[in-house]
């Protein structure tokens, strides 16, 4: 399993930007992060920064969205409905993008049912619960 530090995602997705803004070639995995960084410009100062970005800190009650950990969870989904795992979820986000008119609208659901799955791992101890999280997005997708 690939578990990047918190300073590895940062350095890529500010490398990943500064290629975009070059017009660099991108590698596969930085060609679909750029596709979500195009969709998110309000990101694009914290990640034209690198020495900034790494030494940033982002708080609840600062109430600003944590750019890397929102363009990871984008990653992640995109990685998780390419390859169907878990079973299923490919399916599921692409009705709720059917039924949002958006995959963009489609990921910040599910982000939500990923980031709950996530917390009650955390809080109970025990692995993550795919079937859970597969269930929240199905529900989001057929309300």
């Amino acid at each position: 399993m690939f578990a990047p530090s918190q300073l590895e995602v940062r350095r890529f997705f500010c490398a990943t930007y500064r290629k975009i803004t070059d017009k660099a070639p991108l590698t596969p995995m930085e060609a679909i992060a750029a596709e979500w960084i195009d969709q998110h410009p309000e990101y694009h100062a914290d990640l034209a920064d690198e020495e900034a970005a790494l030494a940033a800190v982002y708080t609840v009650e600062e109430g600003r969205t944590n750019p890397f950990l929102h363009l990871s969870m984008h990653l992640t989904i995109a990685e998780q409905r390419s390859i169907d795992q878990p079973t299923g979820i490919r399916q599921a986000v692409d009705l709720l993008a059917a039924r949002r008119n958006s995959m963009h609208e489609a990921h910040h659901v599910a982000m939500e049912a990923l980031g709950e799955m996530i917390w009650q791992s955390q809080r109970s101890g025990l692995p993550p619960d795919g079937h859970a999280y597969l269930d929240a997005v199905r529900r989001a997708a057929t309300k």
